[in-house]
């Protein structure tokens, strides 16, 4: 008789070695171009197989044979027909040499992007990135020819990150459209982008933009490092990117910031942090990123900076209330009476009677309600998502009420601290205060007050260890920056903001040095 863990250990061998060989070559690849067309367009059918989107045609290019292949789910079929099988229907003979033919691409195919080649899987890749390949009888090179197609939506406003002022466009899933959209802002030569291919299979193109003379060196290599060390066989989004390159995933805070807005990046950018753009994404990494980063918006620097830094502070109470507020009801109910004026006590004990559960578990319950609503409205089409959650949270929670399972004053915590929780511009930070509400509420139920305290310490204890490449994540607060502290909890103007953080370590900390008052002169006489 088999053993049970033998027969899965087996099967699971098999099921590999399955796998594997169908992602092998079925027939050993050529190193370089053979110069037969025929032959090429064999070697092109083992490799694409039978895929509907191959597109071959053979044509004249002067008095030579010529195939020329594209996959027509990544090009415009009619660009290829008005820019480059018009322009060899014309051709009076075909160029013998490599020289020659450059020559060639420059006078006849102007404005296209080309490179010669003679390396097949180098071809290949081509071909799977957008380009378009000719291959001439006789020819040892191959001449790829970039004519990608117009897919991708255009630019909209950012779905995740609302706008009430400032600009109103917004990444979107094409690389290139989103480089274009920070070239525009930072009209700066020093501006680079570096490009990577990440995925075995499917071979993302993935960028890293910085500014060159302002970014720290020691970063900036650091994310080099780690884009080359990642092992992985396939990048869709730059979430995926996030988890490889982290200094640590066994955190419910976010140790990189993701945004949709073009004006928030070229910001980070000009600071002194790097950008990762991913083929596919409309979601940019910025990085190193900071406690402080996940409550600073574009916005705060195109208003007032009085109401700015209100704002801000706005921000930082909700997230202390979604984060303290029911663990702190719970265990003033449960341990600590005498915490509350006496009319306050009796009017909310008076509410409890009758309710058949303790404070703790009215509170997990109308948690867990609130986040299965909170998912199913996400989830659902727009047309009824908002409706669902709304009118699903009002109706459960007057349907309990009135059923006697939980009190008035629960329902009031609740609808406070899921308010809270939406006041965080980054909804991937929103959901570490999610996360760690539950472990608060059940500290202040076991421990009353000094769990919540206790929770407190080690929640920030754990943020003083965390880095985000090399830099402190609750900088320039621990370790205390004095000269940092302009923008912070509160922002200064932007004329007295004239330095780059100095936890960053730029190259260049002098961000504008002739920035001055606009006051007038004490005298009332233009200087």
């Amino acid at each position: 008789m088999v053993n049970p863990a033998e027969w899965f250990h087996r099967k699971k061998k098999e099921v590999k070695a399955t796998v594997a060989a169908s992602l092998a070559p079925r027939t050993p690849q050529p190193q370089s171009v053979p110069d037969q067309i025929d032959r090429c367009l064999e070697l092109l059918s083992q490799t694409f197989g039978n895929t509907a989107d191959l597109a071959t045609s053979k044509i004249m290019f002067g008095n030579q044979p010529a195939l020329l292949v594209f996959l027509s789910s990544m090009t415009d079929a009619k660009l290829i027909a008005e820019k480059i099988i018009g322009p060899l229907a014309i051709s009076k003979e075909m160029p013998k040499y490599e020289q020659n033919l450059e020559t060639y691409c420059e006078t006849m195919l102007r404005g296209i992007e080309y490179k010669i080649s003679n390396k097949w899987q180098e071809i290949i890749h081509l071909m799977l990135a957008g380009f378009v390949a000719l291959f001439v009888e006789s020819s040892p090179c191959a001449l790829v020819l970039k004519i990608q197609g117009s897919s991708y939506r255009s630019i909209e406003e950012p779905s995740t990150q609302t706008i009430v002022k400032g600009p109103k466009d917004g990444f979107t899933e094409s690389a290139d459209v989103n480089m274009s959209l920070i070239r525009r802002r930072i009209l700066n030569p020093a501006l680079r982008f570096e490009s990577y291919t990440l995925g075995t299979e499917t071979r993302t193109p993935v960028y890293l933009a910085y500014i060159e003379g302002i970014i720290n060196p020691g970063i900036l290599e650091e994310v080099r490092i780690r884009l080359n060390n990642m092992q992985t066989n396939a990048i869709f989004d730059t979430g995926i990117i996030e988890e490889f390159i982290a200094d640590k995933t066994l955190t419910p805070f976010p140790l990189t910031y993701n945004t949709e807005r073009p004006d928030s990046t070229a910001a980070n950018l000009i600071t002194g942090k790097v950008a990762i753009i991913a083929e596919g994404s409309p979601f940019v990494l910025i990085l190193p990123a900071t406690f402080n980063d996940f409550f600073q918006v574009s916005e705060d620097y195109y208003q007032p900076y009085m109401m700015a830094s209100f704002i801000r502070i706005v921000r930082y109470a909700a997230f202390m209330l979604s984060l303290l507020l029911p663990a702190t009801y719970v265990s003033i109910i449960t341990y600590h009476h005498e915490l509350l004026p006496t009319q306050l006590l009796i009017s909310i004990m008076a509410q409890r009677e009758g309710i058949p559960f303790p404070t703790v578990v009215e509170a997990l319950l109308m948690e867990l309600t609130f986040e299965i609503l909170r998912e199913a409205g996400i989830r659902m089409p727009r047309a009824v998502g908002m409706t669902v959650s709304i009118v699903g949270g009002l109706v459960i929670g007057q349907a309990a009420v009135e059923a006697g399972i939980i009190s008035n004053i629960m329902v009031i915590i609740v609808a406070l601290t899921a308010i809270s929780s939406f006041v965080s511009p980054v909804y991937s930070f929103s959901m570490s205060s999610r996360l760690l509400r539950f472990s608060m509420i059940l500290l202040g139920a076991f421990l009353g007050l000094y769990g919540v305290i206790l929770g407190l310490m080690i929640m920030v204890g754990h943020l003083c260890s965390l880095r985000s490449f090399g830099i402190p994540y609750l900088a320039p607060l621990a370790p205390l920056v004095v000269a940092d502290q302009n923008d912070v909890f509160i922002r200064s103007p932007m004329w007295a903001m004239k330095k780059r953080p100095y936890f960053l370590h730029t190259e260049d900390l002098i961000k504008q040095p002739r920035a001055e008052s606009p006051s007038p002169p004490p005298d009332g006489r233009p200087s």
